[in-house]
């Protein structure tokens, strides 16, 4: 056998084999594993995507476009770049996993032999985290119209509580879900807010604020997803305490009535550090004299914030508004090194969460924080609500914007937790007081202390 021959022969069998191994990729061995880890939990029904993913037959209905946005990957949404820390529970393919569906898809997208092939994922009474502890609903629904601007409500319901609480996780059920765009939680520790005279002809009060004394419990944006703290850690919530909800309702064009569900988990004990939020710039960018000028493509502001004692990182998460484009945070340690927290590069309001490090962060005293939010208000921007695009300042409806990156983190040591609330509420009130130094930012800031 001459050279050419065997060369010719020997591309021949690699050819073979090569389709042999593709014929071998079934739905039950390789790409149910894949779909059922990261995209089922929102794929069934009541939950935001328009259909299922449970099933052979839900997937191969749907494998060309499981293959065109996983290729994109448009799916499943994660805006996280990779950063100096792993996150937990991240929703990304590898290389090798797109490749699969595509092979899948391409020959004929078979089943294969159900032995040893994974059952669909179950999700206790829908909720995603398992039954909660405590289940509350809304008193009555909320009617957004079908049009109009957007819509801020807090409405209060008692928790009941007959004992002090530590909230380690919250899961969120609306049941008009196309019409919130995001909710936050708060703690009124009095159990007072509910007794508040309702305004109109809708449950609650109006204003993007509830009351002073209430405490910060997290939230839910579209594309979120819900998180158990670390083990060990938890938000206090006292006996007697109202839970308020702050709704931003986004008119669809279409009537609708909302009447969420909210599911509490509580931790056993209570834990032995406590979460500090740092938020920079602070108040989504209030204080930074946020204006974008029609047609600018790369518009930034920064912010930085140096921490006088340890801190061990625990999460982090963004928001902006429709122009958002680029938001970063990065921890600068004492010797110079220099690592990635959260790095959003293709920012997108529509979807939003919250990244659980791996592994608490450490660090050290004297890490300086930095943060920066790029927007673009040009006309290349797909996103770009205008056309053509018009001068936007910071506010709170969907076509205004917002801006900042906030880090949730336990003092390494409980002893520091006064000194970081201090020092961070020192740099808050500085970039508040500069701020009233510009009438613009002055005016909107009276404004909304007024509502």
């Amino acid at each position: 056998m001459n050279r050419r021959k065997a060369l010719f022969l020997l591309f021949c069998a690699s050819q073979l084999c090569g389709a042999a191994a593709a014929q071998t990729v079934t739905f039950n061995q390789q790409i149910a594993p894949i779909i059922y880890k990261n995209c089922s939990s929102c794929h069934r029904p009541g939950e935001a995507a328009p259909f299922p993913l449970l099933s052979y037959q839900d997937v191969s209905k749907r494998g060309r476009l499981i293959a065109a946005v996983t290729a994109s990957r448009i799916m499943p949404p994660w805006k996280a770049d990779t950063a100096s820390y792993p996150y937990r529970d991240a929703r990304t393919l590898t290389p090798a996993e797109i490749a699969l569906i595509r092979t899948w898809v391409d020959h004929g997208m078979p089943e294969g032999s159900g032995a040893g092939a994974p059952a669909p994922p179950r999700f206790s009474s829908g909720w995603m985290l398992g039954e909660p502890d405590l289940v509350v609903e809304m008193p009555a629904a909320y009617h957004v119209p079908a049009d109009g601007p957007d819509i801020y409500r807090n409405i209060a319901i008692p928790l009941g509580l007959r004992e002090d609480k530590w909230l380690t996780a919250i899961d969120f059920k609306p049941s008009a879900r196309a019409v919130v765009h995001h909710v936050l939680y708060f703690d009124d520790p009095k159990g007072q807010e509910h007794l508040k005279p309702q305004q109109g002809a809708e449950p609650g009060f109006s204003g993007m604020r509830a009351g002073a004394s209430i405490e910060p419990l997290g939230g839910w944006a579209v594309g979120a997803q819900p998180h158990f703290q670390p083990d060990g850690l938890a938000l206090p919530v006292a006996k007697g305490s109202d839970l308020v909800i702050q709704y931003h309702f986004h008119p669809t064009g279409k009537p609708e009535a909302e009447r969420s569900q909210i599911g509490l988990y509580f931790a056993r004990q209570a834990p032995s550090r406590t979460l500090v939020s740092i938020q920079l710039p602070p108040a989504f960018s209030l204080f930074s004299g946020l204006a974008i000028p029609a047609g600018e493509k790369d518009y930034v502001i920064r912010d930085a914030f140096t921490l006088p004692a340890a801190l061990d990182g625990v999460s982090i998460g963004a928001h902006a508004h429709y122009l958002g484009k680029r938001l970063k945070m990065t921890a600068t340690f004492p010797d110079g090194t220099v690592k990635t927290l959260l790095n959003i590069t293709d920012w997108d309001f529509a979807w939003q969460d919250r990244y659980f490090f791996e592994s608490l962060v450490p660090l050290p005293k004297d890490t300086r924080l930095d943060v920066e939010i790029h927007w673009d208000n040009s006309a290349a921007n797909p996103r770009n609500p205008s056309s053509p695009p018009v001068r936007v300042t910071w506010g709170e409806q969907s076509r205004d914007e917002m801006g900042s990156v906030t880090l949730i983190g336990v003092p390494h040591e409980e002893k520091d937790l006064g000194a970081l609330q201090r020092d961070y509420r020192l740099h808050r009130a500085a970039m508040a007081a500069k701020a009233l130094t510009d009438a613009a930012t002055r005016d909107k800031i009276r404004e909304l202390l007024a509502q």
